[in-house]
């Protein structure tokens, strides 16, 4: 989930593109060394993101120290490759590094089948360890099960995400709020003075293939009232996980009480999170859960006056690193996949990324000029220090996105209950583990 910020290509053409680009891998034979004439990243972030402006920078750099090498930097989308990375992977002509997603259901599958190689050699050479630590480097390793949190090095992170939600000030005098909530009990009080007010309070989306809104919406009132544990147990499947109790009920009742008040709108099984994006940067709501991927473009684009908080009175916040680079198994360029990812590492890609509110995990805070930026930012360190972090919910089994967004989508359009779909997350969720349990 991760997610990032990210996943603009609808996903018939994200499909196709990485067929394509799988087609087109010429240079890149299935574990030779000797050819290092040809090299392809595959990836999918934005070219606009800080991230995508970031690997502008590391491409500069990584061509002008490789002036013999062929780079070929290929675009795809997270929704496309996430569904076919195995595909991609496990053919005989691969990209030499690539973009993947973190988690048991995505990076751990492609790690414990032998798809991606595995980077500790790397990690002691380059010594990301230093760089990435932490809770960020919960999702960069995993066990021979595909069970992340332990094990061996399989990504590497360059930046980290959290969760927020972002305000529409003028909406929110129109409604007669004066400031940012502090509380839990204000927050659901400002929801409703938006609402009296005709307007809707949260941009959401819940179509069945990027509407990502309403799961980080569901996730963050379970999170609210979680502690580490929980989180753990339920992120990392070290415990059982009763769906029945708190904090899942409380937390999924709250989010069914803020569908019948209409909080997060209405109509939306037929609406993604770019539509929800633009809903609220055309001012038409009053506020928009997302993470740092829609930081520069609301501080570029937005016409108003606009700030951001985090969940009041939460425990935990969503968030977590960010997407990872990975080295596939039959890369035939593993050196030059390794300098890769050492330049997007480089404190120059890193502060540049910083400088556009990108959260990078190797760059210097205190060298963003930008006060807007720069608190953003402090508030992400703030909330990794503190140990906080609740991850995103769709990492833990195989399959578990698509079975969320469906859910999520019929209990937004009052075709599911918050018991309903508690009974069915149980399930869902415990079968997954017993594959994930069996490799």
């Amino acid at each position: 989930m991760h997610r990032t910020t990210r996943r603009r290509t609808l996903r018939t053409v994200a499909i196709a593109s990485i067929a394509l680009a799988a087609a087109a891998l010429t240079g890149c034979s299935a574990g030779s060394q000797s050819d290092a004439k040809t090299f392809t990243i595959m990836q999918y972030e934005d070219p606009s993101t800080p991230q995508g402006q970031g690997w502008k920078t590391a491409l500069q750099i990584f061509r002008k120290k490789h002036p013999d090498v062929d780079v070929k930097f290929q675009t795809t989308s997270f929704d496309g490759f996430r569904k076919n990375a195995k595909l991609v992977l496990g053919g005989n002509k691969v990209p030499d590094v690539v973009e993947f997603n973190k988690g048991n259901a995505d990076g751990g599958q492609l790690a414990s089948q032998g798809l991606l190689e595995n980077l500790d050699d790397a990690v002691k050479r380059y010594h990301w360890d230093d760089k990435v630590s932490g809770a960020m480097q919960s999702f960069a390793k995993y066990d021979e099960q595909g069970k992340a949190g332990s094990g061996d090095w399989y990504g590497i992170p360059n930046v980290g995400e959290y969760v927020t939600f972002y305000y529409n000030k003028d909406k929110f005098r129109q409604a007669g709020i004066s400031g940012e909530p502090k509380t839990m009990a204000e927050f659901t009080a400002d929801l409703q003075k938006l609402k009296d007010a005709g307007i809707t309070p949260i941009s959401s989306s819940a179509a069945v293939n990027q509407g990502f809104n309403q799961m980080w919406i569901w996730y963050s009132l379970v999170a609210a009232a979680a502690d580490r544990k929980q989180i753990d147990d339920f992120m990392f499947l070290k415990g059982k996980v009763d769906f029945s109790k708190d904090p899942w009920k409380t937390g999924t009742k709250e989010f069914q009480d803020w569908i019948d008040k209409g909080y997060v709108g209405s109509d939306l099984g037929g609406l993604n999170f770019e539509q929800a994006n633009v809903n609220f940067l055309s001012g038409k709501t009053g506020m928009l859960i997302w993470n740092n991927g829609v930081f520069s473009r609301i501080k570029d684009q937005a016409s108003f006056d606009w700030g951001s908080f985090t969940l009041p009175g939460a425990a935990m916040t969503m968030g977590s690193s960010g997407h990872l680079w990975g080295v596939p198994a039959k890369s035939g360029n593993k050196d030059l996949a390794y300098d890769w990812i050492n330049t997007t590492l480089s404190a120059k890609v890193q502060n540049q990324i910083g400088s556009l509110g990108g959260l990078p995990l190797a760059g210097d805070t205190a060298k963003i000029s930008d006060p807007v930026t720069k608190a953003y930012t402090q508030r992400f360190d703030e909330v990794v220090q503190d140990d906080t972090l609740a991850f995103y919910p769709d990492y833990p089994v195989p399959g578990f996105l698509d079975f969320i967004q469906n859910n999520m989508s019929a209990m937004s359009n009052r075709n599911e209950t918050a018991d309903e779909y508690l009974t069915k997350l149980q399930a869902f969720y415990d079968d997954g583990k017993k594959t994930v349990d069996q490799g």
